[in-house]
């Protein structure tokens, strides 16, 4: 009997290190969006609090969706994500939050902020990606749009226009 060997994945070892060195990144900064997110969540005041608290967690699913949906990209094919919580701490790359109970105007430019910083290193990923891997740019252009519908419904509270 011959063994076979099969390896984890059919892409080309250099293009799964490469899609890991830019989703890995989107990782700790939506795991960072998540947790800050439900602070928020927890510490919203003000006239529109029960808006902002639903609002918030809401975009704290969706932040640990799309989490899940890169890290389970870079995971497929074969090599580890790392968003233990001193990993996120010292580098997700979104702003630090506030302490204590915030009136939901700053809480709401404080998470449009965490956004903001997430969305650049989505786009870092999508840039990247499509030279190396279609599949996983689609997965960052997905986290693009749901992150930039989240961030839409925030600033909506802000408008007045």
């Amino acid at each position: 009997m011959s063994t076979i060997t099969i390896p984890q994945s059919s892409l080309d070892p250099d293009v799964t290190a490469g899609v890991a060195q830019f989703l890995a990144p989107v990782v700790v900064d939506l795991t960072a969006l998540a947790v800050d997110g439900k602070q928020a969540h927890w510490h919203v005041r003000g006239p529109n609090f029960q808006a902002i608290h639903e609002l918030l967690d809401e975009i704290v699913e969706h932040a640990h969706a799309y989490a899940d949906t890169a890290a389970e990209r870079v995971v497929a094919l074969g090599l580890p994500i790392d968003a233990r919580i001193q990993t996120v701490g010292a580098k997700a790359t979104t702003p630090p939050l506030a302490e204590g109970f915030q009136q939901s105007d700053a809480v709401i430019a404080q998470i449009i902020a965490s956004i903001d910083a997430t969305l650049r290193s989505v786009r870092t990923a999508i840039d990247e990606l499509g030279d190396l891997d279609a599949a996983s740019q689609d997965v960052a252009i997905e986290i693009a749009r749901g992150l930039e519908k989240d961030r839409w419904f925030l600033f909506a509270h802000l408008a007045t226009k």
